[in-house]
């Protein structure tokens, strides 16, 4: 037999726990003639018991109707949903917190903010000490901060001996060229990569321009295109292929309109959608890898709101897509010895089935825009 102080010791519980139990009869002890309460072991199991109920998130009345044999499987049953839930959510917070320490991949963290809150993503990373450009990096491509330099590493190897490295092609950039309605004597090109635009620009530039020897009219600069600053003397055409989303197209065409002179040109590629209803798997791949991609009209009514007039736009065509599409897949075939089990292969290789399944769906769009 145990006094009350006695059960209470061995269950873990206060003595006014214990009478508050037997106020409400869910236990109850025999008083004995000098006035003390005493309890069996049976007292104490049934105390154990209720203890196991509360752990699986029952009341003290859902408790008594247990051990009173009267389980009501239908209320068992929505409080397990409920808890099943709840575990499915402390598991994401857990997942994040061993990512964020560096334990786990942050791939779908760092998709499922840029979708949802794409600037205040990238202001974050900048805060981890990511530079604007590292920081839209991290955000479109690397997608782990923690993995950020060797993820970028790997990329690196397999784009450092490919002449493309995004679509296009350079009949496509004479075409834009013959769009602007000036003969430049300034252009600055942003991303230019491993400077294919830049090389067709110089050579459908030079009769424009008096003769001089080309290191004198290539000046080459490793800046954040989010932080150029503006020159002296505005520029007259700012041209940059394939580059501008990394910044975000929006945010490009605002920042980029300040470095502009009065009239002068932008042009810039793009990745957009052909159609209004793409396949599933197409659509879910490019909401994770480019969330902000957009139609060609949706990008003509952006930059008309910041500023721009449209002086023309134009599919680039499927060669433009093949010419990047068709050396890259040959590219990782040589390196898959090297990059086996890399996320790096594994998303490349993805990307370049998407586009085989996706023809005609998505393509790379030229826009040439002059700001008033």
């Amino acid at each position: 037999m145990y006094q009350i102080s006695e059960l209470a010791e061995s269950v873990g519980l206060s003595r006014a726990t214990l009478l508050y139990y037997e106020k409400l009869g869910l236990l109850k002890g025999k008083r004995l003639a000098n006035g003390y309460r005493v309890y069996s072991d049976a007292d104490r199991q049934r105390l154990r018991l209720m203890q196991q109920l509360q752990a699986g998130g029952l009341s003290l009345q859902e408790c008594q109707a247990c051990l009173d044999g009267k389980l009501d499987r239908e209320m068992l049953g929505q409080r397990l949903a409920v808890l099943d839930a709840e575990i499915a959510e402390k598991g994401k917070s857990r997942d994040l917190l061993a990512a964020l320490l560096g334990q786990s991949s942050l791939k779908d963290w760092h998709e499922e903010v840029e979708r949802v809150a794409p600037d205040l993503h990238r202001a974050w990373l900048m805060s981890q000490g990511f530079s604007s450009a590292e920081a839209g990096l991290v955000a479109l491509v690397s997608k782990d901060m923690n993995a950020h330099d060797a993820y970028m590493a790997g990329f690196m190897q397999v784009f450092a001996d490919l002449d493309w490295w995004g679509p296009g092609t350079a009949e496509a950039t004479r075409r834009a060229l013959s769009l602007v309605p000036f003969a430049p004597e300034t252009i600055l090109e942003i991303g230019c990569g491993p400077g294919m635009a830049t090389m067709t620009l110089t050579e459908a530039t030079a009769a424009r321009i008096a003769a001089r020897g080309l290191n004198d009219r290539i000046e080459v600069q490793n800046v954040d295109m989010a932080a150029i600053l503006a020159p002296e003397r505005p520029w007259d055409v700012i041209w940059s292929e394939g580059s501008a989303y990394i910044l975000s197209v929006e945010k490009a065409l605002t920042d980029w309109r300040a470095l502009l002179r009065p009239g002068g040109v932008l042009v810039f590629s793009d990745m957009v959608w052909r159609i209004d209803k793409p396949d599933d798997e197409v659509r879910a791949f490019w909401a994770a890898e480019y969330p902000t991609m957009a139609t060609p009209t949706t990008r003509v009514a952006q930059a008309r709101r910041a500023g721009y007039r449209v002086l023309g736009h134009f599919d680039m065509g499927r060669e433009a897509m093949d010419t990047y599409y068709r050396p890259l897949a040959a590219r990782l075939e040589a390196l898959e010895p090297a990059l086996a089990g890399s996320r790096v292969l594994d998303d490349l290789r993805r990307e370049i089935a998407v586009f085989k399944a996706g023809r005609g769906q998505f393509g790379y769009e030229m826009f040439v825009l002059e700001r008033v």
